[in-house]
């Protein structure tokens, strides 16, 4: 009953947040992230055509940036229609050609990959010290690191902390469906971010 409490006032939420503090969006987009781990999903980062705007995969498959993505819209922010509108302006500004070598704004994948949302964030939210202290990471942050391989990764730092009160929780994919784990600092970490839905300038 709670659960279903929570994902109804998200839900109604909609687009009003025009005019809301950073906290209060924060605050929503961590209860957001915490509902995302309810959910079983298979990791698969395959491509998928899907539609435009506020186009999703299966709801059943997804990877760390399909976390961000649901949990974003739940508050109304589609980052598919973010992304897609800035980079059809923007497109040399972000690493598309350089690492998949594209030549133009794919809608059906761009926003799900870890690169082109560091991009985005940097360019409408605000880039944050990367810092070896945990008090640094406040919730709804965004943070992105590098695993083995050189494979990036993004997660939400959430309002719970680990056993040891000294780390700030994190929800991501890492491969078994969305989580709330304690591996802020596991892996190098590569991004930090805070981004309340503004719409691209």
């Amino acid at each position: 009953m709670k659960t279903l409490f929570l994902c109804s006032v998200l839900l109604s939420l909609g687009n009003a947040w025009a005019g809301v503090s950073s906290q209060t969006f924060a605050s929503a987009l961590v209860n957001a992230a915490k509902e995302r781990t309810l959910h079983q999903v298979t990791y698969d980062g395959s491509y998928f055509g899907i539609n435009y705007p506020n186009g999703d995969i299966p709801a059943h498959l997804g990877v760390c940036t399909d976390v961000i993505i649901r949990s974003f819209r739940q508050l109304g922010v589609d980052l598919q229609q973010a992304v897609h509108e800035d980079m059809r302006i923007n497109f040399s500004a972000y690493p598309s050609h350089r690492i998949w070598g594209l030549t133009r704004p794919d809608k059906n994948i761009d926003h799900r990959r870890v690169p082109n949302l560091r991009v985005f964030f940097k360019r409408h939210g605000l880039t944050l010290p990367v810092t070896d202290n945990s008090a640094d990471y406040l919730p709804g942050d965004l943070v992105t690191w590098v695993l083995p391989g050189n494979l990036p990764h993004i997660g939400i730092v959430i309002d719970d902390n680990s056993a040891d009160s000294k780390r700030p929780l994190i929800v991501h994919n890492i491969g078994s469906g969305p989580k709330i784990n304690d591996m802020l600092f596991d892996y190098p970490i590569s991004g930090h971010y805070r981004y309340l839905g503004q719409k691209p300038r």
